[in-house]
């Protein structure tokens, strides 16, 4: 059993520590208090300046957000140099880019005669440049086929592909194409207009594709037919005159030559002479 003297001893000393606690909040009250007011006083008797003074720190904080998410992002200090992968194979181009952290983004087919398939015909950025660190690299890889395309899309499938068209339009659309290899035959004709598209010796067609690579002959019309019809007319008339050359008369009172009637005047005074025979 506890005994008078140690019953007060604890009330006493119970009585000290809520004394404590209660001085202890009451200057945490006043304090809060006094601060508070500080405050609120500044902001009542200056907001244009307090409402700056928040702005200002509002926009320091977001201009340092954002230049450290920028730095984390680009990788900001930090570069390597980019191996060359131009000649390699699809495969070991992948993984020499791979292995560096670099990403690999296929960029296009191409066809190249002079490298063999599948092969890296060019990337980008080049080869020993310095460079972010995993950053994309694009790849352009030889095709295992030349790529095809249509000549003349217009039509039957049935009809010669540019049949008709002009030299000009003809040769600016086969290089538009891609086609590099294209030999001009010239043929007789009475414009100068396309007559036949050959590839690799056989007619194209139209709607047929035709890889680019083929070796292409277009046949041109000259525009001579015109002047080849009139040399043969005047041949022929010629022959007829030195067949028949009692044709020719000679007018007395001139002296000069007179061809007479030409072959079709003589066919035509046939003609009335025998219908009068028959009238």
């Amino acid at each position: 059993m506890f005994n008078q003297k140690c019953i007060q001893t604890l009330i006493f000393h119970i009585f000290l520590l809520t004394l404590r606690t209660k001085t202890s909040d009451g200057l945490k009250t006043k304090a809060n208090k006094i601060s508070c007011g500080l405050g609120s006083g500044f902001i009542s008797r200056h907001p244009v300046l307090a409402n700056i003074g928040i702005i200002c720190i509002i926009a320091i904080l977001g201009i340092y957000v954002v230049y450290v998410a920028i730095a984390l992002f680009t990788k900001h200090g930090q570069s390597e140099e980019l191996p060359g992968v131009e000649g390699k194979t699809y495969t070991e181009a992948v993984n020499i880019l791979h292995k560096r952290g670099f990403k690999v983004d296929i960029r296009d087919s191409l066809y190249r005669e002079d490298v063999k398939p599948g092969r890296v015909i060019e990337q980008f950025p080049k080869a020993n440049s310095i460079v972010k660190p995993g950053r994309k690299i694009f790849l352009y890889i030889n095709a295992v086929h030349p790529r095809e395309v249509v000549i003349d899309n217009n039509g039957s499938p049935n009809e010669l592909a540019m049949k008709g068209e002009s030299f000009r339009s003809a040769m600016a659309k086969l290089d538009e194409l891609g086609f590099k290899n294209v030999r001009v035959v010239k043929v007789l004709g009475s414009t100068d207009r396309v007559v036949k598209v050959s590839a690799n010796g056989k007619p194209v067609r139209k709607i047929q594709k035709v890889p680019v690579s083929a070796s292409i002959v277009l046949e041109v019309s000259d525009g001579r037919l015109g002047a080849v019809k009139d040399s043969l007319q005047n041949e022929e008339l010629m022959r007829y005159y030195q067949e028949n050359p009692e044709i020719y008369q000679t007018d007395e009172s001139t002296g000069v030559e007179d061809p007479g009637n030409t072959p079709s005047e003589i066919e035509e005074e046939e003609e009335q002479t025998n219908t009068s025979y028959l009238e």
